[in-house]
C-alpha cells in the first residue's frame, strides 16, 4: 500500500490555492488605508472624522461623496463656533451714541 498522493491531485490543489490567493489579493479592490484618527474631544468633529473610514470600503470614484460629506460637516461645526451663544454683550460705554 502506498501513501503517495497522485501528482494530478497535487496539481489541482495547487491550482485551487493559487486561484484563491489571486481572488483574495486584488490590487484594484478597495483597501483600507488604516490612517489613524485621533479623537478631538468634540463629538461632532469626531463623528465626521470617523466617517472618513467609510471611504476605505469604496472604489476610488466613491470617495468624493464621503469627502464632500465630511467637509460639509466640518465646515458646519466651524461655523457653529462663530455663533455666539446667549444674549448679546452689553454695549460698551465708549461707543458713540447717535
Amino acid at each position: 500500500m502506498s501513501d503517495a498522493v497522485p501528482e494530478t491531485q497535487i496539481t489541482e490543489e495547487t491550482a485551487e490555492t493559487e486561484e484563491t490567493a489571486r481572488q483574495e489579493y486584488d490590487p484594484a479592490a478597495p483597501a483600507p488605508l488604516n490612517v489613524p484618527r485621533t479623537p478631538t474631544g468634540n463629538a461632532e468633529v469626531d463623528d465626521r472624522l470617523e466617517r472618513l473610514g467609510d471611504a476605505d470600503h469604496l472604489a476610488t470614484d466613491g470617495h468624493i461623496e464621503v469627502y464632500e460629506d465630511v467637509h460639509r460637516g466640518l465646515r458646519d461645526a466651524l461655523t457653529a463656533l462663530d455663533a455666539r451663544p446667549g444674549p448679546p454683550a452689553p454695549p460698551s460705554p465708549y461707543q458713540s451714541r447717535s
